[in-house]
């Protein structure tokens, strides 16, 4: 089992820059993950499935199954069996070790596992900063509402398309060859309305962790380190344990990096988890009420909720 260190904070990004452009920020999860494919190891990671709309984890041992893994994704994932699918695969593969990658509640609910199985000392476990987790059923009925206005299946999914720019992305999706916009569902999940409840207590919004490494945007860096600032986006790297100090070490070559403190990277959900919005309740009342359609057109497309969506952010930047 790792031992813990003072929490380590460096900015980094992948040198290859068409990798950063199609990563949410400076593309620390295709690095890390690179390191554990190429050595024949395994990586467990959230991939979307487009033909059930479902943000499903994985075992990934292939750079190709690993780039659909690629990218924020503004739903809940689901667990499954995979913390039991992750014991079986290093039964069977006695010589290779596993890296996991997922939300804060999830990731230390796979250490506790590990830890129960005593296979701890053969994964590296990293958990992503995270503004909380939307409702997975409003997702797959939004994404039905809009393959059914625009009569065609949903091809592609992003939520951080950064062709203006890391500070300025685009949520996107699709159809039939057509590009269709998704900013309606993306003030929906910034209005803070949708999240799971556990997401308001969330106990993982802090700078110290029991992973063993929290990556994210490294936001407001263009204030804080303006030297490395790109406009294409910088990871935030922040190193618990000894275990993730090892890792840094084996894929900063990778990286063009820079050592930084908290001070410099404190954004709002390391500090306490999404403040639980008053109109909540109300949310919830009208989407019994009026279903997806209702949502979209309330707070998806009203000038306050996109008001909303904009503080939060800036709060979240700060």
């Amino acid at each position: 089992m790792p031992n813990t260190v003072n929490t380590k904070v460096y900015a980094g990004r992948i040198k290859e820059k068409k990798i950063v452009m199609k990563s949410s920020s400076g593309g620390a999860f295709t690095a890390i993950s690179d390191y554990f494919i190429e050595r024949g190891d395994a990586v467990i990671a959230a991939v979307y499935e487009y033909d059930n709309y479902n943000l499903n984890y994985k075992i990934i041992q292939s750079k190709s199954d690993r780039d659909k893994a690629i990218g924020s994704k503004y739903m809940q994932s689901r667990v499954g069996n995979i913390y039991n699918e992750a014991y079986y695969w290093l039964k069977q593969n006695v010589d290779k070790k596993i890296l996991f990658v997922g939300m804060g509640c999830q990731a230390d609910g796979f250490r506790k596992f590990c830890e129960m199985k005593k296979i701890r000392d053969r994964v590296y476990i990293v958990d992503i900063v995270c503004h909380g987790m939307p409702s997975a059923k409003l997702w797959k009925e939004y994404a039905e509402y809009i393959e059914n206005k625009y009569k065609g299946k949903i091809k592609y999914l992003t939520f951080k398309d950064k062709r203006n720019g890391w500070k300025n992305p685009s949520a996107l999706v699709e159809i039939e060859g057509k590009e269709i916009m998704i900013k309606d569902y993306v003030n929906v999940f910034y209005s803070g309305c949708a999240l799971r409840p556990y997401c308001y207590k969330c106990k993982y919004a802090t700078i110290v962790r029991k992973t063993d490494l929290t990556i994210g945007d490294f936001w407001h860096i263009e204030e804080t380190i303006p030297e490395f600032f790109e406009p294409e986006g910088t990871s935030l790297f922040l190193i618990h344990t000894e275990y993730g100090v090892e890792l840094f070490n084996h894929i900063k070559q990778r990286l063009f990096y820079k050592k930084s403190d908290i001070k410099q990277c404190w954004q709002y959900n390391l500090e306490r988890p999404t403040e639980k919005p008053k109109e909540r309740e109300k949310f919830w009342n009208d989407y019994r009420r009026g279903g997806i359609f209702l949502i979209v057109k309330k707070y998806g497309l009203n000038s306050l909720f996109a008001k909303i969506k904009y503080r939060i952010n800036k709060i979240s930047r700060k």
